[in-house]
């Protein structure tokens, strides 16, 4: 069985910066829950963060890639440096995706941890510019496919693949690409899921 990581706030969980949760009934999750592949990750919490916790973003005109290589920062809005505990839940996401062979997560977008797809710009005005979290950057470095909760069924595909892949049945079919979304759900790929 392939499980699959899952942001704890969508799953109900009151982790995020405010104390809430943002509960995701989709379908897809819901038969994830059903069959016990999901597996709960909050890498802010993980990582040693109290709830609720001032908000935080990458520093303007960074990146999650920079900021694990020690070359930028996370910031409260507060201007707490809060770096080391983002990639300290980052690093505890990896764990729990590599001793339960995740090679699929959902994430929640636009956090500093989780956003795959977009981030905030670092000036906490609410102006979202392209980019992932750094739990999002360090799980993709691994080869973990990293999907939000508005890319469901292409998480669901990918996994399928995976699975059929894991079962020894031919893959030879492709996975059907939503068109609304830049990601390529082909987890055959090279970069896809090899490095864990």
């Amino acid at each position: 069985m392939q499980y699959v990581l899952v942001s704890a706030c969508l799953l109900g969980k009151p982790v995020r910066y405010d104390g809430r949760a943002v509960p995701n009934d989709h379908a897809v999750l819901a038969g994830w829950l059903a069959a016990g592949q999901v597996v709960s990750v909050c890498p802010e919490v993980a990582g040693g963060m109290p709830i609720p916790r001032p908000p935080a973003e990458i520093e303007p005109g960074a990146t999650a890639a920079s900021v694990l290589a020690g070359r930028a920062r996370v910031v409260a809005v507060s201007g707490d440096d809060v770096t080391q505990p983002f990639v300290n839940g980052a690093h505890e996401a990896l764990a729990a995706a590599r001793k339960h062979g995740i090679r699929v997560a959902v994430l929640k977008e636009g956090s500093p941890s989780c956003g795959s797809g977009y981030v905030y710009d670092g000036r906490f005005a609410g102006v979202k510019q392209p980019g992932v979290g750094v739990t999002a950057q360090l799980l993709t470095d691994a080869g973990v496919r990293v999907f939000s909760e508005h890319q469901w069924a292409e998480a669901q595909a990918c996994l399928a693949r995976l699975q059929a892949q894991a079962d020894g049945a031919p893959t030879s079919s492709p996975v059907r690409r939503d068109p609304a979304s830049p990601r390529d759900p082909d987890c055959s790929s090279p970069e896809a899921g090899n490095g864990i």
